[in-house]
């Protein structure tokens, strides 16, 4: 098991060499990048985003205009090309694409990811800021998933065709068919002082007065500002893990080795935890990586915006609004360092749940 974590480790560093290289040369093709969004800005007339190009002579170096109305940016012509210039040196564009890239990956293997365009902070600090976010909603929602969806569809499997499973199934897929977003605005109707109650908070994921507040409290007041949050972006992944736990332990009672367990006088649950259960939840396993990134990162931006959460996939969303270049790159490394990880330790898991599997006899 040592040999093939080893070989799992060093695959990363190919793994992730491609994925960030693919994605700086598709990003960088794309049209709209950060220069073209400050003079964006400046066509709009907000000349206060140039003082840190051209210092108190920006208006007038906004409003001169060049000899040669030819650019290769949208939105620069009647601009004096010395600006720019400046932009593109502020940017980093007034070096070669190949040496902006081997740049980026010699600072990635240090895990310095710069210094956002827009928002004046380095990246690896606005990550930290919205980090607790993230991981409150990812953690929470993926966890309330698992502890309801794999014993719900355990019991669905068992009692296959009871009245208990069929009005188990109608719930869990009238939840997986609402939006989650329109689920969110519901709970605030009825809960967040919509017409009905206001027992729960809209914003934020801690009170004012938090750092005031005893151990208890502090762990009352945030499990109070993530409850509906949770709730919402949880709802919609109930009915494909039930349905999926329960198809898959359906498919696992029905073969040859649970008959001849039986007929050797073992009870239902020792059937069911000892033989069918290690089988049966090879599958389930085997989508955790992929469905914890999505709830951690991606699921949350709706929620976020509707509950006045500022997480990760609020500023992923902002950043390739804006072409926030170091804050997409910076993201996309953890982000997808963190899954390759994630399913390293999946795979580790797979020799817990059942010990027949053996990844040394494997190759690579």
């Amino acid at each position: 098991m040592v040999s093939y974590i080893i070989r799992r480790l060093l695959l990363l560093i190919p793994t992730l060499l491609g994925i960030i290289t693919l994605n700086f040369f598709i990003i960088q093709a794309a049209p709209g990048g950060p220069v073209e969004q400050m003079l964006s800005k400046i066509e709009q007339g907000e000349s206060g985003f140039l003082s840190r190009v051209s210092g108190d002579n920006s208006k007038e170096t906004a409003q001169s205009f060049s000899d040669d109305g030819s650019s290769k940016y949208r939105g620069a012509r009647g601009l004096d090309p010395e600006l720019i210039k400046d932009l593109e040196k502020l940017y980093g564009f007034d070096k070669p694409m190949h040496v902006r890239f081997f740049k980026m990956i010699k600072d990635f293997l240090c895990f310095d990811f710069g210094k956002s365009f827009f928002k004046n902070k380095k990246v690896i600090t606005l990550i930290k800021e919205k980090l607790p976010v993230s991981v409150s909603l990812g953690l929470w929602s993926t966890l309330i998933i698992y502890l309801v969806s794999i014993p719900l569809g355990i019991k669905k499997a068992v009692g296959h065709g009871s009245k208990f499973d069929v009005w188990t199934s109608t719930a869990v897929t009238i939840g997986h068919a609402i939006p989650v977003f329109l689920f969110a605005v519901i709970l605030i109707i009825l809960f967040a002082g919509g017409n009905y109650f206001d027992i729960f908070p809209l914003k934020g994921l801690t009170s004012r007065n938090f750092d005031e507040l005893s151990l208890v409290g502090k762990a009352g007041d945030y499990l109070w500002h993530i409850f509906l949050p949770v709730v919402s972006l949880s709802i919609g992944g109930f009915a494909t893990l039930t349905l999926l736990t329960k198809n898959s332990f359906l498919d696992e009672i029905h073969k040859q080795y649970v008959l001849t367990a039986a007929a050797k006088g073992l009870g239902q649950k020792q059937i069911l935890y000892r033989h069918i259960f290690r089988n049966a939840m090879l599958i389930i396993i085997a989508g955790f990586p992929a469905a914890f990134i999505g709830m951690f990162f991606s699921g949350s931006l709706l929620i976020e915006v509707i509950f006045s959460l500022d997480g990760l996939g609020l500023l992923g969303f902002e950043s390739a609004i804006t072409r926030d270049y170091p804050v997409m790159f910076g993201s996309l490394y953890i982000f997808t360092l963190l899954g390759l990880v994630i399913r390293i330790i999946s795979d580790i898991t797979y020799t817990f749940v059942d010990p027949r599997i053996d990844f040394e006899t494997r190759e690579g």
